[in-house]
C-alpha cells in the first residue's frame, strides 16, 4: 500500500540561497500537540537550520505554533528538535559539513502516512552571479512557456 505524503512547510529561500547536493529523510522527536499544531499546518522552516552536536541531528529556529486546546501541554514554539537520522548518516553528515562552505538545511516538512517527515539537505552556499543565472534561466523558462501557451491557444 502506498503511503501518501501532505506537504505542510517548504523552504523555498534555501533552494535560492543554496545548491542542494544531497537530500536526506528524518523523522523528528515531537510532543503531542506539536503534532496536532503541525497537522494543522502550523509550522514554519522559513528561518531554520539543522547542527550535528555530540552526534545528535538537531534542527534550530523551526517554529511550530502552539496548539490552541493545548493549554499546559503547550511547548516553546522555537525549541531546538531532535531529527532521527541513522548513525551511519549522522558520521556522513558530520564529515561533510566540516568541509568549508558545506551546510545542512532543513527543505520541507510533510506527513508520510501518520508520521512528521523532515527533509534535510546538504548544501553548498550559492554567490551572487550564481542566483542571478538561477533567475535569468527561470526568466526564459517563463517565457517559453508563454509562447508555448499563447501558440495552443491560435
Amino acid at each position: 500500500m502506498a503511503e501518501t505524503e501532505k506537504l505542510i512547510a517548504n523552504n523555498k529561500k534555501a533552494y535560492h540561497e543554496y545548491f542542494i547536493l544531497e537530500k536526506y529523510e528524518a523523522g523528528i522527536s515531537l510532543a503531542g500537540t506539536e503534532v496536532k499544531s503541525i497537522r494543522m499546518g502550523k509550522c514554519s522552516i522559513k528561518e531554520a537550520y539543522v547542527e550535528i552536536r555530540e552526534g545528535e541531528v538537531r534542527i534550530i529556529g523551526m517554529n511550530i505554533s502552539p496548539y490552541e486546546k493545548g493549554n499546559i501541554f503547550n511547548r516553546d514554539p522555537l525549541r531546538p528538535r531532535k531529527l532521527l537520522l541513522h548513525k551511519a548518516e549522522i558520521r556522513k553528515l558530520g564529515h561533510q559539513i566540516r568541509e568549508k562552505g558545506y551546510t545542512l538545511m532543513p527543505l520541507r516538512v510533510y506527513l508520510k502516512g501518520s508520521l512528521v517527515k523532515v527533509e534535510v539537505g546538504l548544501a553548498k552556499g550559492k554567490k551572487l552571479y550564481d542566483k542571478r543565472a538561477d533567475i535569468a534561466a527561470k526568466d526564459v523558462r517563463r517565457e517559453a512557456e508563454r509562447e508555448f501557451k499563447n501558440v495552443r491557444l491560435r
